[in-house]
């Protein structure tokens, strides 16, 4: 699939990441590594290296590596075709999430500090969620889903905020904010754990006594947006996709093949409306809302085990990624910035709980985010 890439106006410092060892997601170019996409038979050995990646080597970090990822980063887990499916360092057996799972494996074992990931419809913030780590989603390039229909941004699985903000270069500031407190779905349907509430209901506690102003919301009926953003990402692959002969393979392989049939089923009018409304969208949720930011789970359960997704037949698969989170990819419509953060419960594992934005610049959640993780 086709992802945005960054452009930088500045000549970097080559020591700003000096002693950095940044693994790339292997989605991404890495000039003399091999590139998979997710699937062995795509496998080839990069002669160049993507630019935002570049841009880090000419800080000083090395990347000297690569981490699993989904299938053209298609789904909400890390099942790569004929290559070993990362686990969960937290939940033996579960999926780290996708479908930058690699990524947040490696962070969660200690392996690394920060890993290199990207982020079109949760893909950080979702692993980052499921193994205790920080996830954070810079803003998309503007306008959402008019870049050859990506609605991807690339970013870093890390253990802290603070390491999210320096890799960013960014300097986290924060004043009263309004906090829309959250905790219903929002794109479908979904029972959402216990744990998830509370994890939820205790951050939005801490955001009070930080002097933040917390209003409860209800969801925006989101069937429209959920449609909106099927026709973006479906009809995007198809284009990429367009000559490619692997998409067509069957089990996990067929499942791009199933979105490229999809979205090359969408109509020119009715991919045009979709980006439309994603262009609006952001203007009608701070309508309907009224806050700065939206506070929720990021996950409605805990992570399932390794083969839970593959084994659906693909429509079932795709809603069920969606009911395990109904939140993130409205911040990819809207191209806000997002971040999953992670909550400590007694007697288990961290839980991660969502910001996402609506009025607020990265420094600004950034700094949000200082206030329930440091």
């Amino acid at each position: 699939m086709v992802f945005p890439r960054a452009q930088h106006a500045h000549l970097p410092n080559p020591e700003r990441l000096a002693g950095w060892s940044i693994p790339a997601k292997d989605l991404y170019d890495v000039a003399g590594l091999p590139t998979t996409l997710g699937n062995i038979s795509r496998r080839y050995i990069a002669q160049r290296t993507e630019p935002f990646l570049a841009h880090l080597q000419a800080q000083g970090a090395r990347i000297e590596s690569k981490t699993a990822s989904s299938e053209l980063g298609l789904r909400i887990d890390c099942e790569p075709v004929g290559l070993p499916a990362p686990t969960n360092p937290l939940w033996p057996g579960a999926t780290p999430g996708g479908s930058s799972g690699g990524a947040a494996e490696q962070v969660a074992l200690g392996t690394v500090r920060a890993a290199h990931a990207s982020d079109g419809g949760g893909s950080i913030r979702v692993p980052a969620a499921a193994c205790g780590l920080v996830g954070f989603k810079p803003t998309t390039p503007r306008p959402p889903g008019m870049q050859n229909g990506a609605l991807a941004v690339q970013g870093f699985v890390t253990t802290t905020v603070a390491d999210s903000a320096f890799l960013h270069a960014l300097n986290p500031s924060v004043s009263r904010m309004r906090v829309g407190l959250l905790t219903d779905p929002i794109l479908t349907d979904a029972e959402i754990a216990d744990p998830m509430l509370q994890a939820t209901e205790l951050a939005a506690e801490a955001l009070d006594s930080a002097g933040h102003q917390i209003i409860p919301i209800t969801a925006f009926p989101g069937e429209r947006t959920l449609d909106a953003f099927r026709t973006i990402f479906s009809s995007a692959l198809a284009t990429a996709l367009a000559d490619d002969t692997l998409a067509s393979g069957s089990g996990i392989a067929g499942y791009p093949h199933w979105v490229g049939q999809l979205g090359r089923r969408q109509a020119p009018a009715e991919v045009q409306a979709a980006k439309k409304h994603a262009a609006a969208l952001n203007g009608l949720l701070h309508s309907f809302w009224n806050v700065d930011v939206v506070l929720s789970p990021t996950l409605t359960h805990d992570p399932p085990p390794v083969g839970h997704f593959a084994a659906m037949e693909h429509s079932r698969c795709f809603a069920e990624q969606t009911r395990w989170s109904p939140w993130c990819s409205l911040f990819n419509m809207t191209g806000r910035p997002a971040i999953s953060i992670p909550w400590a419960l007694p007697g288990r594992p961290p839980v991660g709980v969502h910001l996402g934005s609506i009025t607020l610049a990265d420094d600004e959640l950034l700094g949000l985010a200082l206030d329930v993780h440091a």
